[in-house]
C-alpha cells in the first residue's frame, strides 16, 4: 500500500494586527519561530503591495514580500521560506533569479520560490506597472521560469526570448540547494498554466473544492504525459483556511 506524506506550511497574509513600525519585525519573528517550533514545513508571504480583497482593505499595512523573507532568514533556522506567489510582472526575471539566489544563500538553503502570472490589475495600475493580457502574462511566465532555472544552474546565461533578453548574465553565488531551489507555480489554468507546471515546475499550488482539485490534477497528469514529465515528481499543494 502506497504511503503519502503530507506537510503543512503557514501563510501570513495580514500585517494589520502585527503592530506598527519596528513592532512588526518582533511579531513576524514570533509567528515564524513558533511555526518552526511547531513543526510547520514552510512559511509564506503574499507578493502584494496593497492588501487584497477578502483579507482586508487596500490601505491596510502590506510589507513587500522579499524583504521580510530575508529578515526571517536570519531569525529562523529550519523552516522553508517562500512567496505565494510572486507575480512575474513585478520584477524582471533575471533580477528575480538574483533575489532568489541571494535568499537561498542567506537562509542556508531554505528558499521555496513561488511564482505566477499575476492577477491583480488594480495594484499594477496603482504602482505604474504594465499589466499585459492573460495570454502574454502566461508567455512571460514560461520564459521567466526558464531564465531563473538557467541562472541558478549555469555559469553564464544568454537568453533571447520574445519578451526577455539577457546576455552574459552571471548569478553568483549560486543557490545552495541543488540542482536549484524548488519552483512552485501558482494557478490552475487548464490549458496553459498547468502545461507550464508540467514542463518546468517542482510544485504547483491549486485552490477549490476536492472535486475541483481532483479534476485539475488529472489535467496536470495529462500534460505531464504529453511533455514526458514524471507526474509524481511534482509536489502538489493547496492553499486553504483553517477554521
Amino acid at each position: 500500500m502506497e504511503h503519502l506524506t503530507m506537510k503543512f506550511g503557514i501563510q501570513h497574509p495580514n500585517f494589520t494586527h502585527d503592530g506598527k513600525g519596528a513592532e512588526l519585525v518582533d511579531r513576524l519573528k514570533l509567528v515564524a519561530t513558533r511555526a518552526e517550533t511547531a513543526g510547520f514545513d514552510s512559511f509564506w508571504v503574499m507578493d502584494h503591495f496593497h492588501q487584497i480583497q477578502h483579507v482586508g482593505q487596500p490601505h491596510e499595512p502590506m510589507l513587500e514580500s522579499w524583504t521580510p523573507l530575508a529578515t526571517l532568514a536570519g531569525l529562523t533556522s529550519r523552516i522553508k521560506l517562500g512567496t505565494l506567489v510572486t507575480g512575474i510582472v513585478y520584477r524582471y526575471p533575471s533580477i528575480l533569479a538574483k533575489i532568489g539566489a541571494t535568499l537561498d544563500v542567506l537562509s542556508k538553503g531554505r528558499l521555496f520560490m513561488g511564482i505566477g502570472a499575476a492577477w491583480n490589475e488594480e495594484k499594477s495600475k496603482a504602482y505604474g506597472i504594465a499589466f499585459p493580457k492573460p495570454k502574454e502574462r502566461l508567455q512571460r511566465l514560461e520564459e521567466a521560469v526558464q531564465i531563473i532555472q538557467r541562472m541558478w544552474t549555469e555559469k553564464q546565461v544568454n537568453f533571447d526570448g520574445r519578451f526577455y533578453t539577457i546576455w552574459d548574465a552571471f548569478c553568483e553565488p549560486k543557490p545552495i540547494q541543488k540542482p536549484h531551489p524548488p519552483i512552485l507555480i501558482g494557478g490552475a489554468g487548464e490549458r496553459e498554466t498547468l502545461r507550464i507546471v508540467a514542463k518546468y515546475a517542482d510544485a504547483c499550488n491549486l485552490f477549490g473544492s476536492p472535486n475541483t482539485i481532483r479534476s485539475k490534477l488529472q489535467i496536470l497528469r495529462n500534460h505531464c504525459k504529453r511533455v514526458g514529465r514524471d507526474y509524481d515528481a511534482i509536489l502538489k499543494t493547496k492553499l486553504g483556511r483553517c477554521p
